[in-house]
């Protein structure tokens, strides 16, 4: 069984007097551990893919089965806790909360699923341990390099003990070393046995995933 599935997924947005279809009959499966890059121009139907892989967005036609279960159902207190179980997210802007460390950025969503207090500081300090931030966790954002804070929000994800990672352009505003660096860690993690999952419209880093899924209008294209 695959650890994603969909069957002809459709998304719809009204544009003024039109409606557009931003999905058309995605029909897509992700094994458990693939390394993977989904891919296309601006306005191709990646980002809202990804909303829908993330369960950030229900489909308007179509199933999606994410780890047997069927998220195109669900209401959105059950879409929460699929996404706070299952996915951990890394975004391009970092998402970081500036007048938090980098310790308490990555415990913030540990408090919210009511990890205690002494488990939670652990699973971060462990996960900051984890990206070579173990000497800068009372940092905060300012503090850090943009690769830095990148790896603050990888550790944030990691934290989660997710099944899978789900990165919008994790590199986009990080130069060329430091992009190079957290790919490793997303090569690391595939390795290690998670699903990692990558947006990007550069093709450099998709060619560096394992299995690359280009779309076009809205459709997968190869």
């Amino acid at each position: 069984m695959a650890l994603i599935e969909m069957n002809k997924v459709t998304k719809r947005y009204i544009c003024g007097d039109s409606v557009v279809d931003a999905l058309s009959g995605v029909s897509l499966k992700v094994s458990e551990g693939e390394f993977i890059s989904v891919t296309g121009t601006s306005g191709s139907g990646k980002s809202t893919l990804m909303n829908m892989l993330g369960c950030l967005d229900t489909a308007d036609e179509g199933e999606y089965f994410l780890d047997g279960k069927d998220v195109s159902q669900m209401n959105d207190r059950e879409l929460s806790h699929i996404r706070n179980e299952k996915i951990g997210f890394v975004f391009q802007g970092f998402n970081l909360i500036g007048e938090l460390s980098a310790i308490e950025n990555v415990e913030l969503p540990l408090i919210y699923r009511k990890i205690p207090k002494d488990e939670r500081r652990f699973l971060a300090e462990t996960a900051l341990k984890r990206v070579f931030l173990g000497n800068r966790m009372d940092h905060k954002p300012s503090q850090l390099s943009g690769g830095q804070q990148q790896r603050v929000a990888i550790a944030r994800a990691l934290a989660m003990k997710p099944m899978i990672i789900l990165a919008d352009e994790p590199t986009g505003s990080l130069d060329s070393n430091s992009g190079k660096e957290v790919m490793n860690f997303m090569r690391e993690l595939s390795d290690e046995g998670k699903t990692v999952i990558i947006i990007t419209h550069d093709n450099a880093i998709a060619e560096s995933t394992k299995r690359i899924i280009r779309i076009s209008d809205g459709r997968i294209a190869q």
